[in-house]
């Protein structure tokens, strides 16, 4: 090969590795958007649909889980796609089976009363940006100002955009939009008919109200809000990275964490920090400005599922 070829083929690889890196760098990410086929999660779906996995992990090979579930078609992937994003199921080759959260459901709370199961589900729904895109995007990145419902279509449409760096269609964000908002703020009125079950049960956290045509997410109060909640997710964020320490502005700000996840204040998460620090969870460090929490007792985040339970159900059959 001559020099100049040789300079040629130099090049030509340069170019090609350089657009190789160009691809993958813009690489885009799964986003799911509309998987719950316009219904919201209601009463007591939850429980028929955790029921029927138990019974039978092909439930929804035959006609989607319908006839087993007693509801229509797109109701019966409804309630599948509920199950999947909350991680209350996992699935494999046409199976459904539960996950270590759904057979702690199944043991202590199988009727979904105990408001910590919903905390947890709301917890892995916001949390899991891939199955429930919308959820995740609302709950992260978001912020707390007021919005009407077309100014935050708006907002989350620019911000799964951006996000996902793909386009995606406006109708299928604003079906999640209207999802997000009847899940949240819906309450029962004075004519609510508990046979109809529209109301969910994500109304009872409290983490979205409206007001006429205004909306508003809103913090829970600590009778509310569980404070294992809070360390479930301080906890899943240790048991995923390599850390050992986080400042108290992530937990506040950052994705996936408990100011987020759950609308806390700064006041409001430090109350429970110091109560997870008086339980021996973790170390708060205040002085010097440094702000910091650190791990006392490095623990799965199933585990903390688990030690709820268990306390919570000991203590009452004892």
């Amino acid at each position: 090969m001559t020099p100049g070829g040789m300079g040629m083929s130099v090049k030509l690889i340069s170019i090609v590795i350089k657009f190789r890196r160009k691809i993958m760098s813009e690489k885009t990410v799964k986003i799911r958007l509309k998987g719950h086929e316009t219904f919201i999660l209601r009463e007591g779906w939850l429980a028929k649909g955790l029921k029927a996995v138990a019974d039978n992990s092909r439930v929804f090979s035959e006609n989607a889980g319908a006839d087993a579930l007693g509801v229509g078609t797109n109701m019966a992937k409804a309630i599948r796609y509920w199950l999947r994003a909350g991680g209350i199921t996992v699935e494999s080759k046409g199976e459904v089976g539960l996950s270590h959260f759904g057979e702690l459901i199944q043991q202590y709370d199988s009727c979904f009363e105990d408001s910590f199961t919903m905390w947890m589900f709301h917890s892995n729904i916001a949390c899991n940006a891939e199955l429930s895109t919308s959820w995740y995007i609302f709950f992260n990145r978001i912020g707390n100002e007021e919005y009407t419902k077309e100014e935050l279509e708006e907002s989350m449409f620019r911000e799964i955009k951006a996000y996902s760096k793909q386009e995606i269609p406006r109708s299928s964000v604003a079906a999640d939009v209207t999802a997000i908002i009847n899940m949240y703020s819906r309450e029962k009125d004075v004519d609510y008919d508990p046979e109809e079950k529209k109301v969910s049960p994500f109304s009872e956290l409290s983490l979205l109200k409206r007001s006429g045509s205004v909306f508003r997410k809103y913090m829970p109060s600590e009778e509310q809000l569980p404070r294992l909640a809070v360390l479930y997710l301080i906890e899943r964020y240790f048991y995923g990275g390599k850390t050992d320490s986080v400042s108290i502005d992530t937990l506040l700000r950052g994705a996936e964490l408990p100011g987020r996840i759950y609308n806390l204040s700064r006041v409001s998460l430090n109350s429970y920090l110091d109560k997870l620090s008086a339980d021996g969870y973790i170390a708060v460090n205040r002085t010097a400005g440094l702000d910091m929490v650190y791990l006392q007792d490095k623990i799965s985040p199933d585990k903390v599922i688990e030690k709820y339970y268990e306390d919570k159900y000991k203590t009452q059959r004892g």
